[in-house]
């Protein structure tokens, strides 16, 4: 990951999860996608239920067997230091569900290296659109 001193706060963002997917759906390992973007102790609370190191390893494998396209949007971002607060759209497309759409609000700690030490995110369904930016079929 490239350092947050190195960017703005919302190009490190979209490059954060960004890395992130991209490497869990080509295939990396599971652990070596966790050592680069999460700290051991990492902690993330996704609207009100906290997931550690092990938690996030396990959703890694659903992720790799089930996406097949996503973008990110970062809407807004600030950085104090190692601290980020952003407001991001996730748009995906799942082999079986289709295209989903998912406004999150992450504040986050960051390591120097930019990994990722502690989150809080908010987040909310919205009206599908697929990863090319067009709506989704009944959406």
């Amino acid at each position: 990951m490239k350092p947050l001193a190195d960017t703005t706060p919302e190009g490190f963002i979209a490059d954060f999860f960004t890395s992130l997917t991209e490497s869990t759906v080509r295939g990396d390992a599971p652990e070596s996608v966790m050592d680069r973007h999460y700290t051991p102790d990492v902690v993330q609370i996704s609207d009100g239920v906290a997931i550690d190191h092990d938690r996030l390893l396990a959703h890694l494998r659903p992720v790799r067997k089930n996406l097949v396209g996503w973008r990110f949007d970062v809407h807004e971002a600030v950085a104090d230091g190692g601290r980020i607060a952003a407001r991001l759209t996730i748009h995906a497309r799942t082999r079986k569900g289709g295209p989903t759409a998912t406004e999150v609000h992450l504040f986050g700690e960051f390591t120097e290296d930019g990994r990722l030490r502690r989150s809080h995110q908010l987040t909310r369904s919205l009206p599908a659109h697929g990863p090319d930016g067009a709506p989704a079929a009944g959406a």
